[in-house]
């Protein structure tokens, strides 16, 4: 089945007790068993639902992955990840990643005895330098966040099979209709399904795609353990966005093509990263591994950070907030907001600048949008 059909109908089947085709949402917290030890398939909710069963079987058949397990946030998710490490284990994440992660290795794994290292994305050909005997996992996100850099999946995937390390691929900004990390090689695809999944800016979620068993059942044994799970109520909100996440998806990047094509020549920019510019520098590796380049753009303004707040404050229809994804345009400062995790150092290090910009295109009119940048920018 094409990708637009596997978003409507797996792990989606009429209830079979009433035929309802929307799947229901199961508000329960326990099941009725049948005798001692002997039970339906389900026993506690924080072990299994069937709502959010449906939502992780959906979840993994769009990643083109065998098992999905949701969680209540895309940092849950995370933890769930690192949490197959143990003490004393080493991790190689890309110097460009969402500040939470960052905070989550520095101020929460370190001090369980984590160590990690940050390898450049942009010269991801020294990765195997950073392998030392204790290095277990691989983390990169791509497209990245925030400057939107495209990191290549199937050559990261190699080096981590050839020295026997898992491979993990942060997929929220490109959304699974537009890349497919597992079918690249890698073994672990996560999402925080708050973004383009859910689609709405409504819930917020997590999850883990995996094909590998032994993963699979370490995660779920984890998930259960550790209870970060989303309710009922949230799985079907996530479950009925990803029904339209193809065609919302399409206009994400209609729009936000149409926008960085303007963005690129305005005088008032001093640059633009959106990886469907063929001016990027990614541009070839993205149309290599990604059916679409998604709907997020950053952006550098001249005159600092003062016209960053000037722009800012003339926006009319985009909207300062965190988040992305979501049918509305968001716009985001990331030295502020996003990445307010990392140093001042530390940002200048990976080329966050405080006249940077985050730009979450929305699916409103394009013009529309045109014209609220144009009057900010002027």
């Amino acid at each position: 089945m094409k990708f637009e059909t596997k978003a409507i109908h797996d792990g989606q089947k009429p209830d079979p007790l009433t035929g309802s085709v929307i799947v229901p949402v199961y508000q329960t917290s326990t099941y009725e068993q049948v005798a001692i030890g002997k039970h339906t398939g389900y026993e506690y909710s924080r072990t299994g639902n069937p709502t959010r069963k449906a939502l992780e079987d959906s979840l993994a058949s769009i990643e083109g992955a065998k098992h999905g397990l949701a969680f209540s946030s895309g940092v849950a998710a995370t933890m769930a990840v690192l949490n197959l490490l143990k003490q004393g284990d080493h991790v190689i994440c890309g110097d460009e990643v969402y500040g939470g992660t960052y905070r989550l290795i520095e101020q929460v794994m370190k001090k369980w005895g984590l160590e990690a290292d940050y390898f450049d994305v942009d010269n991801i050909r020294g990765l195997p330098y950073f392998i030392k005997p204790n290095t277990k996992l691989i983390w990169i996100e791509t497209p990245t966040n925030p400057l939107l850099k495209i990191i290549d999946i199937t050559f990261v995937s190699r080096i981590a099979k050839k020295y026997g390390l898992l491979l993990v691929v942060d997929n929220t900004f490109a959304s699974p209709y537009f890349q497919n990390p597992i079918e690249l090689g890698a073994d672990i695809v996560v999402h925080s399904t708050t973004k383009y999944l859910a689609g709405h800016s409504d819930i917020i979620g997590g999850v883990v795609v995996t094909s590998n068993a032994g993963i699979y059942n370490d995660l779920k044994y984890y998930q259960n353990a550790a209870g970060a799970v989303p309710g009922p109520w949230d799985s079907w909100l996530v479950l009925r966005g990803i029904k339209t996440l193809a065609v919302r998806m399409k206009e994400h990047e209609t729009n936000a093509l149409y926008l960085a094509k303007y963005l690129n020549t305005h005088r008032n920019v001093e640059t633009v990263y959106y990886p469907g510019l063929k001016n990027n520098a990614d541009y070839t590796v993205a149309k290599k591994q990604m059916s679409g380049f998604g709907g997020m753009i950053s952006m550098e303004l001249k005159g600092g950070y003062k016209k960053v707040e000037m722009f800012i404050a003339k926006l009319k229809l985009f909207i300062l907030a965190e988040s992305l994804g979501g049918v509305e345009s968001l716009v985001c400062y990331p030295p502020k907001m996003t990445h307010v995790s990392f140093s001042q150092s530390e940002r200048e290090k990976r080329g966050i600048k405080d006249n940077l910009v985050r730009l979450s295109v929305g699916i409103e009119n394009k013009d529309d949008l045109l014209d609220d940048l144009k009057q900010a920018l002027g």
